[in-house]
């Protein structure tokens, strides 16, 4: 169990949220309430944003995890935030896009830990004000095979995995955009689109195997990502009021927001629920 963080009032999650913004917001989480106790995750992008946020969540909850990024430096630095607050984490590089590094980072984690039980497919990437006059074919391979091609492949050697451990939980990070069209993000759309069918699909594949697969569908998210995309479209201070006004509930959501319904996807408390994309958009696809 992990220890006391902080301050008895204060939780891993807490320590590390990003303030950044014009609005921050303050989360207390449950402490001792361990739901992936005894499990482990894999989060694909787990050194940023929404990946970090879960990792450093699904550790507090019990889980040990395994963390892939390309980028080691800061994927190292999540799994010392973890190993400094008693959690069991280890970091994989890993390009998602890469047949070769999933298998990888499969074995990997079952190697570290002995079983892998929850699978976060949370990688992914988007180039903005690209039409398909404008996409690159390589921008929109980048993106397919980041988004979608790199779910195929964790998932492809993740399932057996979760076959032999007697079930598992996949999660996959699509967006709003994989549920509505958006100008100037084609690439992306037909990304995120292609992984919410794909779980849906795969959801009904593996039924049987006792493997459940859910999708994640945010809306604006204030990670790393998004404000380095607000910079290069005028700057924070110009653009996120627009970013906010977008959303019903007038504001961005958080990646610790994220987090907890990833978490919701990969425990008990969601036991029947499959084949499913979870809408965390402030009401932005509601009319």
């Amino acid at each position: 169990r992990l220890k006391a963080l902080l301050q008895p009032s204060k939780t891993l999650l807490e320590a590390d949220r990003i303030t950044e913004g014009a609005k921050s917001r303050s989360y207390s989480i449950e402490l001792g309430s361990m739901k992936l106790e005894s499990k482990v995750a894999l989060i694909t992008g787990g050194n940023s944003g929404i990946g970090r946020a879960t990792a450093l969540l699904f550790a507090q909850e019990g889980a040990k995890v395994a963390i892939t990024a390309r980028d080691e430096g800061r994927g190292q630095e999540t799994v010392g935030a973890i190993a400094a607050h008693g959690g069991q984490a280890v970091f994989i590089p890993c390009d998602v896009r890469l047949a070769q590094d999933c298998q990888k980072a499969v074995r990997r984690t079952v190697e570290a830990f002995g079983q892998l039980d929850i699978l976060f497919n949370n990688a992914g990437l988007i180039y903005r004000a690209k039409t398909v006059l404008e996409t690159s074919e390589e921008e929109w391979d980048w993106t397919m095979d980041t988004n979608a091609r790199g779910a195929f492949l964790m998932s492809k050697y993740a399932i057996p995995e979760m076959v032999k451990a007697g079930g598992g939980v996949i999660i996959n990070n699509a967006s709003y955009f994989g549920l509505v069209g958006g100008q100037g993000v084609a690439a992306y759309c037909a990304s995120k689109g292609a992984l919410v069918l794909l779980t849906k699909a795969m959801a009904l594949d593996h039924a049987h195997q006792n493997i459940r697969v859910n999708c994640l569908c945010p809306g604006s998210v204030d990670t790393p990502m998004l404000r380095r995309e607000m910079e290069e479209m005028g700057g924070q201070a110009a653009v996120r009021p627009a970013f906010e006004a977008k959303h019903p509930l007038g504001r961005i959501c958080t990646p610790e927001e994220v987090a907890r319904a990833a978490l919701y996807l990969a425990s008990d408390d969601s036991a029947f629920i499959t084949g499913s994309a979870l809408v965390i958009d402030g009401g932005l696809t509601a009319g």
